[in-house]
């Protein structure tokens, strides 16, 4: 069986063959946020299905394809659709399109997801630039032989969220008049929605937000020496914050809701990222 690292070269060899510009920035687009990958100009387009060892999305709301074109003005590489350590696939897996977005010559890497509130004082609608993490996952994609040739054994995350990237968030959000929320994104492993006990610990140990993916690529991009920046579409009130049944319909609603503002900012992100 081949090595993850001659998949990811053979991967990259055949994107390259469809695609022969370098995409400084990488996009990987969470629950019901594909839509910002059909504003790609000029789009080139890469089914997971293709790409040796690569799996592919099942669940609803994500698409499974690599779009490759210009947004905003910039090279981007754009992550249609991400893979779950809860669909059942090992966290080497779950990390494999991160790290194909490093191999293609991706420098900064924009990284979104749809989350839960744990925070009492957010709302479903809001959106939230990620500050920092707690990794409730019970796992790490770095377990195992370490891949030298993507980076080193034991990557420094203090800075995991870059501070230069977040300050310029704010400052772009500022100047589009949209509020934008700070906060610390933590992790589990899903599928089922947190119980209120689960929240409430969650709440004690200063999670501000809570989804179920993001942490292992984000762990998986600074090991490969990406700029990351986070940001999270409050998606939906968590459980004991509200009556009403948690859903992924709820999800998929809300992310089409903040559709105009979410692509407002990215875009202008990208533009002003140096």
């Amino acid at each position: 069986m081949a090595s993850t690292w001659d998949m990811l070269e053979q991967a990259a060899a055949l994107v390259k063959r469809r695609y022969a510009t370098r995409p400084r920035f990488g996009l990987v687009l969470g629950s019901g946020l594909g839509f910002l990958a059909e504003k790609v100009e000029q789009p080139v387009m890469v089914n997971y299905s293709e790409l040796p060892g690569f799996p592919v999305s099942t669940v609803e709301g994500h698409m499974s394809r690599l779009v490759l074109g210009e947004l905003a003005g910039r090279p981007v590489a754009v992550m249609q659709g991400r893979f779950h350590y809860y669909e059942g696939y090992s966290m080497e897996r779950v990390v494999m399109g991160v790290r194909l977005l490093a191999r293609l010559g991706v420098e900064v890497l924009i990284i979104t997801n749809a989350a839960g509130a744990v925070n009492k004082e957010f709302r479903a609608g809001d959106l939230m630039l990620i500050t920092d993490h707690i990794n409730l996952m019970g796992n790490n994609p770095l377990i195992g032989p370490n891949l030298e040739r993507l980076g080193p054994r034991f990557p420094d995350m203090s800075n995991a969220y870059c501070r230069e990237l977040r300050e310029l968030a704010m400052k772009v959000a500022a100047a589009l008049g949209l509020e934008l929320k700070e906060g610390v994104y933590a992790a589990m492993t899903g599928p089922s929605y947190e119980t209120p006990a689960e929240i409430r610990m969650l709440r004690t140990l200063g999670a501000d937000a809570v989804g179920m993916s993001t942490i292992p690529e984000v762990i998986a991009a600074v090991h490969a020496g990406l700029k990351v920046l986070g940001l999270s579409c409050i998606s939906n009130l968590a459980a004991g914050l509200s009556e009403r049944p948690l859903s992924h319909q709820e999800v998929k609603d809300t992310a089409d809701a903040v559709r105009e503002p979410f692509s407002r900012l990215v875009m202008e992100l990208l533009r002003n990222i140096p």
